[in-house]
């Protein structure tokens, strides 16, 4: 009987056999009042949410309460300088300071499960400024993205050394939020993630990037694809929510 069960579940599509699995990360959540449509994608959508932004706590909390996965989108140092907003972590940082900034960060964002880098092309090189974070995240059981700003980034190396688990984002969709540059990677997308087995895709919460994944998430189950929650993608480990027992907590 419970082999006809699951051969019925099977047959319905509700459990897919040796489907490839896909997980989608908004990021820069957080300042725009127009962010809050994320929350209308699919819950198995990840939502990473900057720290210490107007917008940023509700949104996690509303995220969270709707069934999305939460991540801290964390600011780090980049080549060209821009301005990191706050919760940034930099390389004139000492050890003390980056954990005291990386905690404070995750006490703004509620829920969050792990976090993933806001620029970083200077920061993600450098060998003590990653330890650092990595060591708060293993104290933490929380997870990494690397959102691969740089081809020179240690992030897997120092995860590697504590054993922090750690995804590497695959393919970015809106770099050119045109209707032909949205289709052009959604493609890719769907094309790596069926040669790969599981594929890390990070996008934005701009209006134009919302309105074609309302439209075109449908597209992943033809091909075989599963949306994920992004802790989904890792085998076998614990994934803690240092931020969940204190869901309350006020931006700082």
């Amino acid at each position: 009987m419970r082999i006809l069960l699951i051969f019925f579940i099977y047959l319905c599509g509700l459990l897919p056999a040796n489907a490839a699995k896909l997980a989608i990360i908004i990021d820069d959540i957080g300042y725009r009042l127009t962010d809050e449509a994320a929350l209308t994608l699919p819950a198995n959508i990840t939502l990473s949410v900057l720290p210490h932004t107007p917008l940023g706590q509700k949104l996690a909390n509303d995220g969270h309460q709707k069934g999305h996965e939460i991540m801290l989108h964390l600011p780090m140092q980049a080549l060209n300088g821009k301005a990191l907003g706050p919760g940034g972590l930099t390389n004139e940082m000492s050890e003390t300071q980056i954990k005291q900034q990386l905690q404070a960060a995750f006490n703004s964002i509620p829920f969050a499960k792990g976090a993933n880098n806001h620029m970083g092309s200077l920061l993600t090189q450098m060998d003590d400024p990653m330890l650092w974070v990595m060591q708060t995240l293993k104290q933490q059981q929380l997870f990494f993205v690397d959102s691969v700003t740089t081809k020179y980034t240690k992030a897997s190396d120092t995860a590697n050394q504590l054993g922090v688990p750690l995804l590497r984002r695959n393919v970015f969709l809106d770099n050119d939020v045109s209707q032909r540059g949205l289709e052009k990677q959604f493609n890719l997308i769907i094309e790596r993630t069926k040669q790969q087995g599981k594929l890390v895709a990070i996008a934005h919460p701009y209006p134009e990037t919302i309105r074609f994944l309302r439209t075109n998430l449908a597209r992943l189950e033809a091909n075989g694809i599963v949306l994920v929650q992004t802790s989904q993608l890792f085998d076998d480990i614990n994934i803690a929510t240092t931020s969940q027992a204190n869901p309350t907590a006020t931006l700082k």
